[in-house]
């Protein structure tokens, strides 16, 4: 799934289109339904924002169009007549370029989905104090690593850069909320916003444990484990010897 950072990427890209009057088509009949083009052609983009794994795009008039990848969601932004392959979700055409929408399972009007979003976690200067007592605010025998993934209390974090930042903060997923310290959440939290920051600046690394289920781990040699985690039991990755804490039956 795409995380925080790829949505910013994607939203500086748009801004091409930002400004101008653009012709809008939803060739997916998945879309079309939602009578999107109706509502949004001819109108003008005011701005993108990213916020966590959302991509907002606020048009004249008051109109929010909200944009979520899911698991497979992919913008292109192209020259104006360029051909579009297959059946986009959406297709905006500006006087000089083209942005695309294949596989976007959410796309719909929405005037309120910032207010339902933690602190973003890639935001200028990053709100630690907010996210910090969200965290707190919910149930603390939760386990950390699923609730850093919870866009209700962090916007952004998706499960690599999870796994990469209580790495880092040397913090088992698995460990109770109430057994993580105050400053530990901090690290980890510190440490997901540099990350992430770094990959928006084109800075690669080498990941830690994320999806290196049996290989070393590079701070203290011992075999990376993983196990699925959380509702949509997507695959934690942590270290036993140097994130050392509760595990759950069988890992």
């Amino acid at each position: 799934m795409p995380e925080g950072d790829s949505l910013h990427r994607t939203a500086t890209r748009l801004q091409v289109l930002v400004g101008q009057e653009l012709e809008v088509e939803t060739p997916n009949p998945r879309a079309a339904v939602k009578q999107l083009a109706p509502v949004l052609d001819g109108r003008r983009l005011e701005s993108v924002e990213a916020i966590g794994k959302n991509l907002l795009l606020r048009f004249d008039g008051g109109l929010v169009l909200r944009s979520h990848l899911r698991m497979k969601g992919r913008w292109r932004v192209l020259p104006r007549d360029a051909p579009l392959f297959g059946s986009p979700w959406l297709v905006l055409r500006g006087d000089e370029h083209t942005a695309a929408l294949w596989h976007g399972p959410v796309l719909e009007l929405d005037r309120g989905v910032a207010r339902r979003l933690g602190p973003d976690i890639l935001a200028e200067p990053p709100a630690f104090d907010a996210m910090l007592a969200n965290l707190r605010r919910g149930a603390q025998e939760r386990p950390v690593g699923d609730a850093l993934v919870d866009q209700r209390l962090v916007a952004g974090i998706g499960n690599m850069w999870k796994a990469e930042a209580l790495w880092e903060a040397q913090v088992s997923p698995w460990r109770q909320l109430a057994g993580v310290s105050d400053g530990d959440l901090r690290t980890a939290l510190e440490s997901a916003h540099r990350l992430m920051r770094g990959r928006l600046q084109s800075v690669r690394r080498a990941h830690a444990v994320y999806r290196r289920k049996g290989r070393p781990c590079p701070r203290c040699g011992a075999p990376v484990k993983s196990w699925p985690q959380g509702d949509g039991a997507r695959m934690a990755y942590w270290c036993p010897r140097c994130q050392a804490g509760e595990e759950p039956v069988g890992a």
